[in-house]
């Protein structure tokens, strides 16, 4: 959906819902459903993730930055971390109704903060005991999101972890059904999905390798303060919906695509352990930038350095070791419109040209779109069948590669679908592809 967000043109509330609604049928099993479902599809993605920012007062309607980061990014991770710095109680996410009777609560509460605040003082009680402090999606419900000490009250959240090593000692039995838990759920996967938690057995805890994005979190002071006014006043909802547009903009506010991009080397070393392949990542890496033909300098990017590892082990395999050195990353400044040189690995030694496209997320994703630049599809063109797309995609506990063999002869053969926009967007499935495990650098 953020990349279909960015194809839409801003203009009036009423033609960019129609242009988002269409963008929604796409998606595989939309097509029948009825124009309600569809809405609130758009609305729910609206007001939660802020995809667009919607102003009725002036009948406006842009894309926002968060659409736009995580469709250039592609980087899921970060994604999450920024809509947790920003999601509190009450929201926009939330219907008028709702957020009056958070309001007349008294509530005004950051779930995601105060749940790693917990995390991190039971980490501070269990020290030295080996183990690190978890939460259930029940333990989070009824011991934080249900009590108003906490959201409203902003109890020491000390004192929650007292509760929950007593209530345990106790063997309180919650209340866990779906409807009950889905709130305080939804945060810690949101958590997890944003890699600040991991999750095994049903208990949520701290990653470790996320202590930098974690400390962020909590100092961040960031609030929504549009509905402060309210609070001990007398209201209509009308005013409570008017303040929406401000909740669009301050979700979109505080966006920089260069902060929280998730550690590749990090997270790949954490999600594959070292009897799974030869070496340590970092020195396979490391040994691969210090080959005479690939320069540290060269490489901005893990995802094509990851690529570039992974076509000399597949040379090597073809019996082609001697012209590692055609393998290399080409200078962005150059404008050729690919990122990597290689070979095919036939006798003739024929050339290959990639365009390495990365995603990461902790979920296996079914997702194969791209958007190749107008100098990138001229290169597809002209390179015809020695052209690729290599679609790297890392999840947890997955590392593969989807290669698309010469786009324009698939597009023109309808195996694939374009729609030129300042380039190319090319919609494809995985069928269209060839799907390799990626071979991580060896070296000898």
């Amino acid at each position: 959906m953020a990349q279909e967000s960015v194809k839409i043109p801003d203009g009036s509330v009423e033609a960019y819902s129609a242009a988002f609604n269409d963008a929604i049928r796409l998606y595989p099993g939309n097509e029948g459903l009825k124009i309600k479902t569809i809405n609130n599809w758009r609305t729910e993605i609206s007001s939660l993730f802020g995809f667009y920012i919607e102003d009725k007062a002036i009948n406006y309607t842009k894309t926002g930055e968060m659409a736009k980061v995580l469709a250039t990014q592609q980087d899921l991770m970060q994604f999450f971390k920024y809509f947790l710095f920003s999601f509190q109680y009450p929201g926009g996410h939330l219907k008028s109704h709702e957020i009056r009777t958070l309001i007349d609560a008294g509530v005004k509460f950051k779930p995601a903060k105060y749940i790693a605040s917990v995390l991190i003082h039971g980490n501070d009680r269990l020290k030295g005991s080996g183990k690190l402090f978890s939460i259930s999606k029940a333990e989070a419900t009824h011991c934080i999101f249900n009590d108003l000490r906490v959201t409203r009250d902003h109890r020491n959240p000390s004192e929650v972890v007292d509760l929950i090593l007593e209530n345990r000692r106790k063997k309180v039995d919650y209340d866990g059904t779906g409807d009950v838990i889905r709130y305080a759920g939804d945060i810690l996967d949101y958590m997890a999905l944003a890699n600040l938690l991991k999750e095994s057995h049903g208990y949520y805890y701290l990653n470790g390798m996320e202590a930098e994005a974690v400390s962020s979190l909590m100092i961040s002071d960031l609030w929504f303060s549009g509905y402060d006014k309210f609070y001990g006043a007398t209201f209509e909802d009308k005013e409570v919906t008017s303040v929406r547009a401000d909740w669009y903009k301050y979700v979109n506010s505080n966006i920089d695509p260069h902060s929280f991009t998730t550690n590749l080397a990090d997270f790949i070393q954490e999600q594959y352990p070292e009897d799974e392949y030869t070496g340590i990542l970092s020195e396979r890496i490391k040994g691969l930038f210090d080959t005479d033909d690939v320069k540290t300098k060269d490489i901005g990017d893990l995802g094509e350095s990851l690529v570039i590892g992974h076509e000399k082990m597949r040379i090597i395999e073809c019996g082609l070791e001697e012209q590692l050195h055609i393998i290399k990353k080409i200078p962005t400044a150059l404008a050729v419109g690919y990122d990597i040189q290689s070979l095919e690995g036939t006798p003739d030694k024929a050339k290959r040209y990639i365009e390495v496209k990365s995603t990461i997320s902790r979920n296996k994703l079914h997702y194969f779109n791209v958007h190749l630049t107008t100098n990138e599809w001229e290169s597809a063109t002209t390179l015809k069948e020695h052209y690729f797309i290599y679609r790297l995609m890392i999840t947890s506990g997955e590392m593969f590669l989807y290669l698309l063999k010469d786009p324009v002869a698939k597009y023109k053969s309808d195996e694939i679908t374009m729609i030129p926009k300042d380039g190319a967007d090319l919609g494809f499935s995985e069928a269209a592809c060839e799907k390799v495990k990626l071979k991580l650098w060896r070296q000898k």
